[in-house]
């Protein structure tokens, strides 16, 4: 579980597909600027909103295995050499709710539709697929590339976000341009209370 405050920028730094198995899984390396040795073989850490379990690592650096269901579900198969994701670990008992509850499950893909600079802010506007439309209300929380962030207008299925000018220099946030795509987690508690009505109503 996590809250969506990012705490480092990672850089990929080499990326290997498996070969020989019927799905195969796509080996990525990341540096880091937290301290490895505080980070078990098998822990969570959220790239970019995915959860992904360590499996290697060494002094700034560890190492994830993505499967192809991940790889097919978020923007995981877009990354390169050199592509900067945000960086969160896990929530501990004595952790700061500061963001909101964040599970590391990308639900959808977005596009970034529009891109403006107000008053020192940015105000980012996304489109987002029409199976989660429901989940995107005004003034409710969304995850964008593991962010934790607040919606400020709904249209359809098109919203905006304010970005404060600490949340773009220390997230990949800033990297956005018109077009590319971010992973999206929509709001925990909007996911469950869509489930309940559907099965309410079957």
């Amino acid at each position: 579980m996590f809250t969506g405050i990012i705490t480092d920028v990672g850089v990929i730094k080499n990326i290997t597909r498996g070969v020989g198995g019927e799905w195969g899984d796509t080996r990525m390396v990341v540096t880091t600027n937290y301290d490895t040795s505080t980070i078990n073989i098998g822990a969570s850490i959220a790239h970019s909103g995915a959860c992904m379990t360590v499996i290697e690592k060494g002094k700034n650096w560890y190492s994830i295995d993505v499967s192809d269901e991940s790889i097919s579900k978020s923007t995981m198969g877009q990354w390169s050499k050199g592509t900067r994701v945000n960086l969160e670990r896990p929530l501990t008992g004595s952790s700061e709710m500061g963001g909101h509850l964040v599970t590391g499950h990308v639900d959808a893909v977005a596009s970034v539709t529009s891109i403006s600079e107000i008053a020192g802010s940015h105000k980012i506007s996304f489109i987002v697929p029409d199976e989660i439309s429901f989940g995107i209300a005004p003034k409710g929380s969304i995850t964008i590339d593991g962010i934790s962030l607040t919606i400020n207008n709904v249209q359809n299925n098109i919203f905006d976000v304010n970005i404060i000018p600490h949340t773009w220099n220390v997230t990949t946030i800033k990297d956005l341009q018109l077009g590319m795509k971010v992973n999206i987690e929509i709001d925990l508690i909007a996911r469950y209370l869509a489930r309940y009505f559907e099965n309410k109503k079957a």
